[in-house]
């Protein structure tokens, strides 16, 4: 399922791994911030949300590092690049 269709079913959970700082200046409604660097440590918070996870971030690398990290330990997830496309497809949806 892509990331368009995910978002359409209101399924999963949107994931910014961005950190505190930049998420405070803006991010998808909704979303939840955990910062890459803490991926490791909260994993078993992320195996908790609603699956699949639609990781996110400024640009789309540190959401390829997590989905790399996230799909090895067994998660559902996707890397839908920047915050910033994840907020116009929720805005193109409501």
């Amino acid at each position: 399922m892509n990331i368009e269709n995910i978002l359409k079913e209101k399924k999963g959970t949107i994931v910014d791994v961005r950190t505190p700082a930049e998420f405070s200046e803006g991010n998808v409604s909704g979303s939840i911030n955990i910062p890459l660097h803490l991926i490791t440590v909260r994993l078993d918070e992320l195996k908790s949300l609603n699956a699949p996870l639609i990781l996110c971030c400024a640009s789309g690398g540190r959401s390829a590092q997590a989905h790399q990290y996230l799909s090895q330990s067994g998660l559902d997830c996707h890397n839908a690049g920047s915050w910033r496309d994840v907020e116009y497809l929720v805005s193109q949806i409501a």
